[in-house]
């Protein structure tokens, strides 16, 4: 059974930060492009980044670049680093994996696997 599970999130003030992590189970995706997506109440959910499956590319929504940082290593694991966080940054955020090996992920629809989603509330 493949498993994303998801930790980091938490309440943080305005111009915090903090460390998202998804960690992998059940099959290797070091061969996948992943992602980060988020979710507002009441807002369609949003693309923030992605990672090549080799690391060397990264993908980031212009309201998080230059703020947010996607990384991977080698035991499975992903993450996210938010710095300077808003609080528009407050949202469920999910982390997926690409359904299709060593390609980039374009859309949503592309990934295959999700997570159970980690609660970031920012407060002002």
């Amino acid at each position: 059974q493949v498993q994303l599970v998801e930790s980091g999130g938490g309440l943080v003030q305005a111009g915090g930060s903090l460390r998202l992590s998804c960690a992998a189970s059940g099959r290797s995706f070091s061969n996948y492009a992943m992602g980060w997506i988020r979710q507002a109440p009441g807002k369609e959910r949003e693309f923030v980044a992605a990672i090549s499956w080799s690391g060397r590319a990264t993908y980031y929504a212009i309201s998080v670049k230059g703020r947010f940082t996607i990384s991977r290593d080698y035991k499975n694991t992903v993450y996210l680093q938010m710095n300077s966080l808003k609080p528009e940054d407050t949202a469920v955020y999910y982390c997926a994996a690409d359904r299709r090996m060593r390609t980039w992920p374009l859309r949503l629809t592309d990934f295959g696997s999700w997570g159970q989603g980690t609660q970031v509330t920012v407060s002002s």
